[in-house]
């Protein structure tokens, strides 16, 4: 809704800040008559300035502070002060100073909510993203009007913190645990005694477990802020992560309620349980790493609390230095932790958020920004916020890029919905076994499915259909460690160091760590293993998924280059025990995979699923099913042969939703194009018993 304007503004006004290197310079402008810059990032804008436009200057500042005209419920409220207000009655035009005739404001005057940090805010009437904000602005600085706080506070910006219908309670937990670690800066004995007891629990074990230089193991000697909230913020169960919250709250002695954590409702996001510290083991991280986040922490939550140049610049030095110095944090992780401190400050760019920022807000952000990219990319956001954005703040932002309205869930319940034959127990238990393990092999005879359900396991890992997360790759006698991982390819006549598909896997999994993602190689054992995956073959075990394991490639980039597969990568692979020329899987590969054996299944899921789909009879499917039974049985006791060469279920298993007009006919070519031939190749020294076994199976049909 717009608030009606009481008067017609023409030409724009002008707010401004008076900071220059942290000193406050409105007692010289007002002495002297002028404005002045010292930010070359301005000049267009100053150079537009015309004498007699409206000029006033503010200072812009962030405050949990009682004593407010409302209640702010704990959140910090964004407090814009007028200082002094005038008319521009010269512009010099180098884009740096004007001549000014100034009044100051006594007392200050306090504006709240529709603020800007910019040190050059230039305001139009009845224009921008909140037109009828603007002109308020205008007639409150100028004209005395009071400001009508209910209104703006009931506006989408501000309304899920301030106004009637309130969303994001969680936030104001999360900002008091951050307040509360400040005091831990310089004496971080206390927090990490608290760590430790609750390390103590069966399911924290890992959070205060170091490796020194001396290649001995114990208790962490020293621990960053954001790895403290990265305790109740790993991916684990809701009821858990509020268990640790809370102990960590009684430590901290915050007075917000410890709030019910519900990722799916709030889109919080959450780290990989086994990755959920901000640095590396002692034995690898840099002397001041850890300090080095522990200023970023700082300078983000004073530039939360008041944003001016000041602030931004040191802000943005920490930033970088994490960003390019800590060992083991990358751009997603390290702003998924200065969106936990400051949720209606800082935007995460974990996966989801960065995929929302560029297709629903079209913000084409780099997804590494330096500091300065950052700031930049917050503040476009920000101003996006006030406009007709689907979103109108950081964290509707995250809950809107976790829970895409049209993202459907994907479970073992639809796996056995398409067409899977097996029960819901030995389901749940390969999926459970691919979770721990990684690496999954699928193996059997041809025609078990092996393919599809390999794809439809990858799916309910990931709890949704997403092709994006899902590579397929295929493995033949000629690929090679060159083509997988990494080696010298052709390119424009000339010979360059090129990932394979695997590494690019690794390397985009490693960049969005909050998503799972699934290599699917179909007929592993088609080509070398061992020798294509190379020294991946050691990471890929499940308890070396991390930096600390990292080796050396056999091309490397550089000298210091390491890599490691991170724990959100998983493979599955399937393997076709019947085909003679495959080689056999090498010892190595067999100790970093759990093997499942898929097995023909003619049996009441296979006939439900074909009455139900193909509307095939009861009594005709029983006696397919008795000749596949049968023929099976053949094969098996075969000494040449044996159960590996079983014939499969999907050889005579339809689609969904494809009706069969004539079974016979439909029974009869499936068996004389598909079945018969694989006979004469299994018994191809015996084809009088392949011709006996095609008879049986099409006798009296």
């Amino acid at each position: 809704m717009d608030r009606p304007s009481k008067t017609i503004e023409q030409r724009p006004a002008w707010f401004v800040g008076a900071v220059w290197d942290g000193q406050d310079q409105t007692d010289r402008f007002l002495a002297d008559g002028v404005w002045e810059t010292d930010r070359d990032r301005f000049v267009d804008h100053v150079k537009s300035v015309l004498p007699g436009d409206r000029i006033a200057i503010k200072s812009l500042r962030n405050t949990l502070e009682g004593g407010l005209p409302f209640d702010n419920r704990g959140f910090p409220v964004s407090v814009m002060k007028i200082t002094a207000v005038g008319k521009v009655t010269e512009n010099i035009g180098d884009g740096r100073r004007l001549k000014v005739s100034w009044k100051r404001v006594e007392p200050p005057r306090e504006w709240y909510f529709y603020t800007n940090m910019r040190t050059v805010w230039k305001v139009e009437p009845g224009q921008g993203a909140m037109p009828a904000g603007a002109s308020a602005l205008i007639r409150f600085a100028f004209h005395g009007e009071e400001q009508d706080i209910d209104w703006f506070r009931n506006q989408s910006l501000w309304q899920d913190r301030f106004g009637e219908g309130q969303r994001f309670a969680w936030t104001r937990f999360y900002s008091e645990v951050a307040d509360k670690l400040l005091q831990y800066r310089n004496d971080r004995g206390p927090l990490i005694s608290a760590l430790l007891a609750i390390s103590r629990r069966p399911d924290m074990a890992f959070l205060a477990r170091d490796r020194f230089s001396d290649g001995t193991e114990g208790d962490l000697r020293d621990y960053c802020p954001f790895s403290t909230f990265g305790c109740f913020n790993r991916r684990m169960a809701d009821t858990r992560r509020e268990s640790v919250a809370k102990e960590l709250a009684s430590f901290l002695k915050v007075q917000e309620p410890a709030p019910t954590l519900n990722t799916d409702e709030d889109g919080i996001p959450t780290l990989d349980p086994r990755r959920t510290w901000f640095f590396s083991h002692e034995k690898d991280r840099n002397p001041d790493d850890i300090d080095a986040l522990w200023d970023l922490f700082v300078n983000a939550i004073k530039l939360a609390d008041v944003d001016d140049e000041g602030e931004r610049a040191a802000f943005m030095r920490s930033y970088d230095k994490v960003r390019v110095g800590v060992k083991g944090v990358g751009i997603p992780t390290l702003t998924i932790g200065l969106y936990w401190i400051r949720p209606w400050s800082f935007p995460p760019l974990d996966g989801n958020s960065i995929k929302y920022i560029k297709e629903e807000l079209r913000d084409p952000t780099s997804d590494e920004p330096d500091g300065r990219e950052y700031l930049e990319l917050r503040d476009r956001l920000l101003e996006r916020f006030e406009s007709d954005a689907p979103v109108h703040s950081f964290p509707e932002l995250s809950r809107s890029a976790y829970r895409p309205d049209k993202r459907t869930t994907y479970t073992v319940d639809d796996v056995l919905s398409e067409g899977c034959f097996l029960s819901r127990k030995e389901l749940e238990k390969v999926l459970g076994r691919l979770r721990s393990r990684k690496n999954l092999i699928l193996q059997g005879p041809p025609g078990t499915g092996k393919t599809w359900l390999a794809k439809k396991l990858a799916f309910a890992l990931l709890g949704h259909k997403d092709e994006r997360r899902v590579r397929h790759l295929q493995f033949h006698p000629n690929l090679s460690y060159e083509d997988f991982v990494r080696g010298h390819r052709p390119v424009e006549g000339r010979l360059e160091l090129t990932d394979g598909p695997f590494l690019k896997v690794t390397a985009e999994a490693q960049n969005d760590p909050d998503h799972d993602y699934v290599i699917v190689i179909e007929e592993i054992n088609r080509g070398n293993p061992a020798q294509i995956f190379g020294e991946m073959l050691t990471l890929l075990e499940a308890d070396k998924r991390m930096p600390e394991e990292a080796l050396a490639l056999a091309y490397s980039r550089d000298e210091d280059e390491r890599v490691h597969i991170p724990p959100n990568v998983y493979l599955i692979g399937t393997m076709n025990v019947a085909d003679r020329s495959l080689a056999l899987v090498d010892l190595a590969l067999r100790r970093r995979f759990t093997f499942v054996d898929l097995v023909p299944i003619f049996g009441e899921p296979w006939r439900q699923w074909m009455q139900a789909q193909g509307a095939l009879d009861d009594d005709f499917l029983r006696r397919v099913e008795q000749r596949m039974v049968a023929l099976n049985r053949e094969i098996a006791t075969d000494q040449g042969l044996g159960k590996q060469f079983r014939v499969g279920h999907s050889y005579l298993t339809v689609a969904p939703d494809t009706r069969i007009d004539d079974p016979q006919k439909w029974y009869r070519e499936i068996v004389e194009t598909e079945i018969a031939p694989l006979l004469r190749e299994y018994w191809f020294d015996q084809t009088d018993k392949a011709d006996t076994q095609e008879r049986t199976l099409l006798a009296d049909f």
